[in-house]
């Protein structure tokens, strides 16, 4: 089960004004599953994303980019994401590019649209052709049965390995103006930055311009879903994507007013909880972890400290036998790559336990004081490398029997 994350409750996920949501049971890898999922759109809507950083993304991730860059250059907005689970469709070559836009076609015939108007979105395994016929099939039942509060049943339709649905919503008051957002995340495994194997969808009901909303998701992005690692493994059809439905009354037309910056918060902090609920539920992870390095030269360096403990399996299997050989911290360290790295001003926290100090063992640090912290749910890694005014946070978890067991059954 995920670390400390209840399951999220339906009634309190808000319907967006703008968006619809239905979800139909297609058999693709398992039956009697709810596997995919279409979100219809207002033709108010502005939508953005990022992908994964893989040179192997799947066939969804391109369309999907070439729609959205159609529209920035003049085409008929987004109306619609269609989001099937079961089959990455990647490492499918050119047939699988014509699968999926055999899929959108599909979508866009019964919703009137053309087919650069759909955003598809895959997950699930790997070089395996997408059984288009099921998808097909399936659509006009999620399309028969759109509703706008059905963010719940959204979570449970993009779900693969995780143990739970993962989802939330907000409401807030900008400049005087009521704005409703709720967003869902799946994810569990090949989680890393630059993306993973996740997929993220947040909606808000505000109006907000093309390229407000393209600097939006990358701010959101940056600050939540490129901060997490679960095993080093970048995924090939990682999707993050903001969809402002232009429902609303708030609308943010620049970067550069208070309304934006309100906004950008707001959108920011649903996006860490989404993030921080997959690391949460991570293949296997029975503690989550936060690793923060203060005291660099700049941000880059701070991350490659962080994500240099965060992916050691060194590191993650102590963390998980509460064994504190907090030595392997040290080493990850070393080996982050920052050349010029003074170790005799390092000094390395676990929660309130000083355990490092100027680059050595603290001689007030006992062992019982570490292991009482290791056997926490719930850990802080501090590192202060004396190097500048920089930092950046990371979030893990640790790494078990069950991760290896999941994925060695993934496909069985």
């Amino acid at each position: 089960m995920a670390v400390n994350s209840p399951l999220p409750v339906a009634t309190d996920l808000k319907p967006v004004a703008g968006i619809e949501i239905g979800f139909a049971e297609a058999g693709i890898k398992k039956p009697n599953r709810k596997d995919v999922l279409v979100l219809t759109l207002a033709p108010t809507a502005t939508v953005s994303g990022v992908f994964t950083m893989n040179r192997f993304c799947a066939a969804p991730v391109q369309i999907a980019k070439a729609h959205l860059a159609a529209v920035r250059d003049g085409a008929k907005p987004i109306r619609a994401l269609m989001v099937n689970t079961g089959n990455a469709n990647a490492g499918t070559g050119a047939v699988g590019l014509a699968l999926a836009n055999e899929s959108c076609a599909a979508l866009a015939g019964l919703l009137g649209c053309e087919a650069g108007q759909i955003l598809p979105f895959s997950t699930g395994v790997i070089l395996e052709p997408l059984p288009v016929g099921k998808i097909v099939a399936a659509l006009p039942q999620a399309v028969a049965d759109q509703r706008a509060d059905s963010w719940f049943n959204a979570a449970e339709a993009i779900m693969t390995t995780d143990t739970q649905p993962k989802a939330a919503s907000r409401m807030v008051d900008i400049a005087g103006h009521s704005v409703t957002m709720s967003g869902i995340s799946k994810g569990a495994g090949m989680i890393k930055p630059n993306m993973a194997t996740m997929l993220g969808f947040l909606a808000f009901d505000a109006k907000v311009a093309q390229p407000v909303l393209d600097a939006l998701v990358k701010h959101a992005a940056d600050r939540s879903f490129n901060c997490i690692t679960i095993d080093g493994d970048t995924s090939t059809n990682d999707s993050f994507m903001l969809i402002a439905t232009g429902a609303g009354t708030l609308v943010v037309d620049s970067v550069d007013t208070p309304e934006y910056a309100a906004l950008a918060a707001a959108v920011t902090e649903l996006s860490l909880f989404l993030a921080q609920s997959i690391v949460r539920d991570g293949e296997g992870a029975t503690k989550f972890i936060t690793i923060t390095v203060e005291g660099g030269k700049d941000v880059e360096e701070c991350r490659k400290v962080a994500y240099s403990i965060g992916h050691s399996p060194l590191v993650k299997t102590a963390f998980f036998a509460s064994d504190p050989n907090l030595g392997r911290i040290l080493c990850a360290i070393g080996y982050a790559g920052v050349d010029d790295l003074d170790v005799d001003k390092l000094n390395l926290y676990l929660d309130d336990v000083w355990v490092a100090k100027d680059g050595g063992r603290n001689p007030d640090y006992k062992e019982e004081d570490g292991q009482r912290v290791m056997s926490q749910s719930e850990i802080t890694v501090r590192v202060k490398l004396a190097r500048g005014a920089a930092e950046a946070t990371v979030y893990t978890c640790d790494l078990s029997h069950e991760y290896v067991t999941i994925n060695a059954d993934y496909r069985s």
